[in-house]
């Protein structure tokens, strides 16, 4: 990850995936959802197709860790980074740390992938608050290699990724409250809102870092340069908020008007109760058949 590529490999994802949040929480609120993501139905109310029982974004997380993991061990070609400690020297020195704190934050992605496919399509109903526990590790042991990568680095990279960890460090915060309160649409929107700045943020420093757009490299001596990262990074704030706000004025628009269709064409949408205790939801939890109640 120590490089261009490596950083705009995880700062894409992540992008990827806040915008990929960003429509769901526009479309739960403008339905008015009582969750961002209802529950699978039972496992054999599901189809029995492969593409039905295997969920995308566990996948994605998958393929995208091992894309990330691979290069930090054997790239460039005929490198190999798989020992932990040189035992060739007495003293018995660790080696390859920055390597090592990379793969841990990748694998613990991976880990949160394993999890949802094991939640969605190995057991008999999804266990939500498991897949919410694990992507919110994944993040907490973010936050966690990034205090440690720090050290003994230049103030340039010091500055860069303390501001990354703040917006990081919210996303795991709610995502551990989200295991025990699910239904909370402000909960959604400020777990959109972060993922968008931690994502646009780590693909901006990555240019800075590496591809300043001026030609010169940051002067960490600087304290006016250091200042303008502060700076910059509270117009990611509001970038991001802007981003969320632009989603959901095309979510909206494509709601009224999918809306406005299915009223011409006289069905009504109307979302599944999910609420607790609601005799829909015990049903399809139950494997028993859903009220005929439309979309």
């Amino acid at each position: 990850m120590g490089t261009l590529e490596g950083h705009l490999l995880p700062g894409s994802f992540f992008l990827f995936y806040s915008l990929y949040y960003s429509v769901l929480t526009s479309l739960a609120l403008l339905r008015g959802q009582r969750f961002l993501r209802p529950p699978l139905p039972p496992r054999e109310k599901r189809g029995h197709r492969w593409w039905q029982l295997f969920p995308v974004e566990g996948v994605v997380k998958i393929v995208i860790s091992l894309i990330g993991i691979f290069p930090e061990f054997f790239y460039p070609l005929g490198v190999s980074r798989l020992r932990m400690v040189d035992w060739e020297d007495p003293r018995r020195p660790f080696m390859f740390k920055d390597n090592w704190q990379h793969v841990t934050m990748y694998g613990f992605f991976l880990l949160s992938g394993v999890v949802d496919i094991v939640s969605q399509a190995c057991q008999a109903r999804q266990n939500m608050k498991l897949e919410r526990a694990a992507e919110a590790l994944a993040f907490f042991v973010l936050v966690l290699m990034m205090g440690s990568h720090i050290e003994n680095k230049g103030t340039l990279e010091i500055r860069v990724h303390v501001l990354f960890m703040v917006p990081t460090f919210l996303v795991s915060l709610v995502l551990t409250i989200e295991v025990w309160v699910p239904d909370q649409p402000q909960l959604w929107v400020l777990k959109t809102w972060m993922g968008l700045v931690l994502s646009n943020w780590m693909l901006h420093f990555s240019v800075l870092l590496y591809v300043p757009p001026s030609g010169q490299p940051w002067r960490a001596e600087n304290p006016v340069d250091l200042a303008f990262l502060t700076i910059f990074f509270c117009w990611h704030l509001g970038l991001a908020a802007a981003m969320l706000a632009a989603v959901y004025g095309l979510c909206s628009l494509w709601h009224h008007r999918f809306s406005s269709w299915r009223e011409a064409s006289g069905n009504k949408y109307e979302l599944c109760p999910t609420g607790e205790g609601s005799p829909e939801l015990e049903r399809l939890t139950a494997g028993g058949p859903l009220q005929d109640r439309g979309i």
